[in-house]
């Protein structure tokens, strides 16, 4: 081998392993093991008195320099709260993780946040990264939600010592999601009638309030039947008993029972029970969660309806019925499933601006010109009518009890006695103060006359 190639040589080490060099009087070179596919490239070179290229640095897949973000991530996603999510969950928390490690720090050079230690990180380049997705703020807002995990763990494994991204806000604008309008209702009601899967899909999600994925995984054998004392009296309804997919590996899921309306009654009667579920295809088999958004958007299509009216919107339709029935917000964070209140709120807060608003006009009306402020009525009165009729008082403020609305009515379409929720006070207050003439900050009406006082 020496012969073959002149100036090579080798020798053992004190380790005892066997090293070959180019040798000259010049210059002593290293160089690979003959039988090493460089060997021959770093040879030439070493005659040449060049250097040798040098082997091209391969990235593992996985591997991550300690205590930077990569690192972070591999240990993020063997915790045991990320193992807790669902699986959409972690895909959309991995997608914008990997957005994010992917980022170069700066534009003009090749550095990725992955390799950037996480002790290094400021509230300066948080922000600096959220203002790069100023077009697509709620992209943005879960961007900051992801990078806060990964903080967490640098921050439990004591690579950091305090969270930059404590005292970063990022709250975009949000009005939720678009509530079906009450025409729209009708053309797809008409386009659709009872017993087709499109109307069964529409009145579970706009009767029972579901996402799309209890809508598709509900099942005959969920109906149930619960008794409720109310007023001292035992009645029973009829409704489903539902396990909220959403954080249902995390928690549990919600569980609900949500009871069966008329309307929906209607169409449950009409749907085909061919599957263990209550909304199948043609084919007798169920839905996926996936597929009703696009199976919707087709129906709607097929409807003649304008693009933007979901499934989802569906839900907020029903937000929207209870705002307008005046429940209150536990009522509506237990028919939906809302956890929190200003969740519940969003879906109500359209509805119950319009209805305060014109409460409150309908105040000043009366104040000022002594008439009530009363709208054009349009088509049939709906529901119960209000206990006392307003009426015009001589002191200009207005009359009668605020109207109140039977819930458990509106859900189950009986009129019959129950507990009464009103929407603000109750009403043997309200006439207190109407006796009085407390309405609109007046002062109190006199309780006697003078030529009483003798």
């Amino acid at each position: 081998m020496t012969d073959k190639y002149p100036g090579l040589s080798f020798y053992t080490d004190r380790h005892g392993k066997v090293r070959w060099r180019y040798r000259t009087k010049e210059r002593v070179v290293s160089l690979p093991a003959p039988d090493q596919p460089e060997f021959k490239e770093a040879y030439q070179a070493a005659v040449e008195g060049r250097k040798a290229p040098k082997a091209p640095v391969v990235r593992m897949p996985g591997a991550a320099l300690p205590g930077t973000f990569g690192a972070a991530t591999q240990r993020l996603k063997v915790s045991v709260k990320w193992l807790a999510h669902d699986e959409a969950t972690r895909r959309k928390n991995t997608r914008l993780i990997d957005e994010f490690l992917d980022l170069r720090v700066v534009p003009d050079n090749s550095l990725t946040w992955r390799d950037v230690p996480v002790k290094n990180l400021r509230r300066a380049h948080v922000e600096e990264l959220l203002g790069r997705f100023i077009a697509t703020p709620h992209k943005a807002k879960h961007l900051l939600v992801a990078i806060r995990k990964l903080v967490y763990v640098g921050l439990r494994q004591d690579w950091i010592e305090t969270d930059p991204t404590a005292s970063v806000e990022w709250r975009p604008a949000y009005t939720g999601w678009k509530a079906w309008p009450r025409d729209a209702m009708e053309q797809f009601e008409r386009r659709w009638p009872v017993g087709t899967s499109a109307r069964t899909c529409y009145g579970l999600a706009l009767w029972l309030g579901n996402r799309r994925g209890d809508v598709a995984g509900l099942r005959w054998d969920q109906r149930v039947t619960h008794r409720v004392l109310i007023d001292g009296v035992e009645r029973q309804f009829d409704g489903f008993d539902i396990v909220q997919a959403k954080n249902k590996g995390r928690t549990g899921g919600k569980r609900l029972f949500v009871p069966v309306t008329p309307m929906l009654a209607e169409i449950l009667d009409a749907a085909d029970r061919r599957g263990e579920t209550v909304l199948v295809t043609g084919y007798g088999q169920p839905f996926s969660a996936k597929s009703l958004t696009g199976a919707m958007a087709h129906w709607c299509a097929l409807a003649g309806l304008p693009k933007g009216l979901t499934l989802h919107g569906l839900r907020k339709s029903l937000g929207v019925y209870l705002a307008e029935a005046e429940a209150s917000t536990r009522q509506m964070m237990d028919v939906l499933g809302h956890d929190d209140i200003d969740h519940a709120e969003l879906y109500s807060r359209e509805a119950s601006q319009v209805r305060l608003a014109v409460q409150g006009m309908d105040r000043v009306v009366r104040l000022v010109t002594r008439k009530p402020l009363l709208g054009e009525p349009v088509g049939e009165p709906r529901g119960e009518p209000p206990h006392n009729q307003l009426i015009n008082n001589d002191n200009g403020g207005p009359g009668g009890c605020a109207g109140t609305v039977d819930f458990i009515g509106f859900l189950v379409g009986q009129n019959q006695k129950s507990s009464r929720i009103a929407p603000y006070g109750s009403a043997p207050k309200q006439r207190t103060l109407h006796k009085m003439g407390l309405h609109a900050g007046l002062s109190p009406r006199p309780l006697w006359r003078a030529s009483n006082l003798g």
